[in-house]
C-alpha cells in the first residue's frame, strides 16, 4: 500500500531539513510527501527544493492558516495510507513499518502512537506523550478533552471522504479527524513511541489549557459540526 505524508510548512526553516531526512529513507519510490506551505517568508522552500526529490511535492496555502494548509495537504494525497506529518518533528525510523502493521492487520482506520516529547535540542523532556496527555480512544472523552494529536496521527485514505472539506470554526484538525475516525469505524492508540515531538516557542499547538469560555465555544462549534456532517 502506498503512503502520503502530509506535511503542512510555515517559516519552518529551522528544522524542515531535520524532518525530511527522517521520512525520506522510510518511503518507497511509489511513496510521497505532499507540502502545503502557508506563506513562508524564510528558507523553508529553498531548503525543500536542496533536496531534489521527486517524491516531494510543494503546493501554496498562503496566509490561510494551519487548519486550512493540513487540510489542502491531505487533499492533495493520493496514498492508500495518510500521515500527518509536522515540520519541527523528527519521525523515528520504525515509524512507517510500525504504523502501517497495524493498520494492515487490525481492523482500524486510524492509528495514533505515543511519541517522546524534546526541546528544540532533541533533549528528553518527558519520555510519553500518551502519559502527558492520558491519551486514548474514546469519543466523549475527546471529545471533552482532545487527545488526538495530528503529527502522531496516519488513517486509511477512505476517511478522506468523511473529513474533507474541514467545517469552519472547528477548534483544530486533529480533534476533527479524530472523532470522525470513531465515528466511522475503530481507531487504535498504540504504545510504540515512534516520533520526537519537539516542544519549542515558535510551535503552531501549545501543551496548556485553554480558557473556559474559549473550550466552551470551541466544544460548540465541533458539536454542531459532527452533527451536520453525521447527518448530512
Amino acid at each position: 500500500m502506498s503512503i502520503s505524508v502530509a506535511l503542512a510548512t510555515y517559516n519552518g526553516e529551522k528544522y524542515i531539513s531535520e524532518q525530511l531526512n527522517s521520512i525520506l529513507p522510510q518511503l518507497g519510490p511509489e511513496d510521497e510527501i505532499i507540502i502545503s506551505d502557508d506563506g513562508s517568508s524564510d528558507r523553508t522552500l529553498e531548503i525543500v527544493a536542496g533536496f531534489c526529490s521527486a517524491q516531494i511535492k510543494v503546493l501554496k496555502n498562503p496566509g490561510k492558516g494551519v487548519i486550512s494548509n493540513v487540510e489542502n495537504a491531505i487533499k492533495h494525497t493520493s496514498g492508500d495510507i495518510i500521515f500527518l506529518c509536522d515540520q519541527d518533528d523528527v519521525w523515528l525510523p520504525d515509524k512507517v513499518s510500525v504504523t502501517k502493521k497495524y493498520l494492515l492487520e487490525s481492523d482500524v482506520k486510524l492509528v495514533v502512537s505515543d511519541a517522546i516529547v524534546v526541546d528544540e535540542n532533541l533533549k528528553v523532556l518527558e519520555d510519553s506523550f500518551f502519559k502527558l496527555m492520558n491519551s486514548g480512544s474514546g469519543f466523549i472523552k475527546n471529545f471533552i478533552k482532545n487527545t488526538y494529536h495530528g503529527c502522531c496521527m496516519a488513517f486509511l485514505k477512505e476517511l478522506k471522504e468523511v473529513i474533507l472539506p474541514f467545517p469552519k470554526n472547528i477548534p483544530m484538525h486533529d480533534s476533527w479527524i479524530g472523532l470522525m475516525a470513531e465515528l466511522y469505524g475503530k481507531v487504535l492508540f498504540i504504545p510504540e513511541k515512534l516520533i520526537y515531538y519537539r516542544r519549542h516557542q515558535n510551535n503552531a499547538t501549545v501543551l496548556k489549557r485553554e480558557s473556559l469560555r474559549k473550550s466552551l465555544i470551541w466544544r460548540k462549534n465541533l458539536a454542531v459540526a459532527l452533527i451536520r456532517r453525521y447527518y448530512a
